[in-house]
């Protein structure tokens, strides 16, 4: 759930199929924060908007328990921050996987 700029998520320990696809990357990048269901994809777009709009450093606070998903949700911001880069340099979304990306997503 969205609690303003804020994202409230809960891990479900297992694998949702679709939920984080380039289908969803895709989705969300087309939508303004509160237009579609909560998603940290939605959040992460809202960060990469408003880099652009201000001319300014964001940052994007990742808190929660032991094993609650902290270092996942990092993993899927940076995969969205990444293909947003990348559609700004104008390459289609299916071809998203660059070696910058990988480096980033695998340390």
């Amino acid at each position: 759930t969205n609690i303003g700029s804020i994202l409230a998520s809960v891990n479900p320990y297992k694998p949702i199929p679709g939920l984080y696809s380039v289908d969803a990357i895709e989705l969300y990048r087309q939508h303004r924060l509160g237009e579609l269901p909560p998603h940290i994809f939605a959040t992460a777009n809202e960060c990469y908007c408003c880099l652009w709009k201000r001319h300014d450093s964001q940052c994007v606070l990742i808190s929660g328990e032991s094993g609650a998903g902290k270092t996942e949700s990092t993993k899927l911001l940076l995969k969205f921050l990444s293909a947003m880069s990348q559609t700004s340099l104008g390459a289609p979304v299916s071809e998203k996987s660059t070696q910058v990306e990988e480096a980033i997503l695998e340390s």
